[in-house]
C-alpha cells in the first residue's frame, strides 16, 4: 500500500512540475528546490524526487552538482541568437547614450551595481538579473535612438521568455559581470570614445553567452565520461 501511495503522489508531483515548466510559469534556469515543492504540495521530497527524475529524463529539468535541480534551457539555438543579437543592439544603444549621462545617472548605475554586488552573499539568480537589467537601463536611458532602445527591450523580453536566469547556470558569471559594469561605468566617465563603450557593452554581454557555452561544454563532456 505504501507504494502505492508514494507512486500517486509522484505522479502528482509530476503533472504539477510539468504543468508549471511547459507554460512558462517555471522558466528555464528556475531552481527546483524540493523541500519548497513538497511543501506546497503537502507530500515529503520522496515523490517529488522521482517526479524530478522523471522530468530529467524527459530533458525538462537539469541537475548539477552543487547546484540542484533546474529547468532545462530550451531551445539553445533562439536563445544564442537573441543573445548575439542583443549584445550588437545593447551595445550600440549604450554607445549612444554615454555622451549624454550625467553624474546623476553614474551614480545611480553605481548604486544598482552596489545592489547586485550585495546580492552576491546570498546568490538569487532572478533578483540578480532584475538588477542586471535595471543597471543596463540607466546606462542606455539617454539614447536619443528609440528605434535601437525597443530593440533592446524586446530582446530582454524575448530572454525573459526563453530562460529564467543565465546565471542560474554559471553563478560564478555573476561575479565578472559585477567587475565589468564597474569598468563600464569608468570607461563613461572618463570620456572614451562611444565606439570603445559600445564594444566594450557588447562583449560585456557576449561574455555571458559564452560562459553558458562552456558551462554546456563541460556538461557534455561529463556525460560522455
Amino acid at each position: 500500500m505504501t507504494t502505492g501511495r508514494v507512486t500517486s503522489k509522484s505522479q502528482l508531483a509530476y503533472e504539477w512540475l510539468h504543468e508549471r515548466i511547459v507554460t512558462h510559469r517555471f522558466t528555464p534556469g528556475y531552481r527546483l528546490v524540493l523541500s519548497q515543492i513538497a511543501g506546497e504540495l503537502g507530500v515529503s521530497v520522496v515523490p517529488v524526487r522521482e517526479a524530478i527524475r522523471r522530468l530529467e529524463a524527459e530533458g525538462l529539468v537539469t541537475f548539477e552538482k552543487n547546484i540542484g535541480a533546474q529547468v532545462a534551457l530550451v531551445d539553445e539555438g533562439e536563445y544564442v541568437t537573441t543573445m548575439q543579437t542583443l549584445a550588437v543592439v545593447e551595445g550600440a544603444a549604450t554607445g549612444f547614450s554615454a555622451p549624454l549621462l550625467t553624474a546623476e545617472d553614474l551614480a545611480e548605475a553605481r548604486a544598482v551595481n552596489q545592489r547586485m554586488r550585495e546580492c552576491l552573499e546570498h546568490f538569487d539568480p532572478r533578483r540578480f538579473t532584475e538588477l542586471n537589467e535595471e543597471f543596463h537601463a540607466v546606462l542606455f536611458a539617454r539614447c536619443p535612438n528609440e528605434h535601437i532602445t525597443d530593440l533592446v527591450r524586446r530582446g530582454w523580453s524575448r530572454l525573459r521568455l526563453l530562460r529564467n536566469s543565465t546565471f542560474s547556470f554559471v553563478p560564478g558569471r555573476a561575479v565578472e559581470s559585477v567587475a565589468e559594469h564597474d569598468r563600464l561605468i569608468t570607461l563613461i566617465e572618463d570620456g572614451a570614445d562611444p565606439l570603445d563603450i559600445e564594444l566594450a557593452a557588447r562583449r560585456h554581454r557576449t561574455a555571458t553567452l559564452d560562459a553558458l557555452r562552456q558551462f554546456q561544454r563541460d556538461h557534455d563532456h561529463r556525460e560522455q565520461a
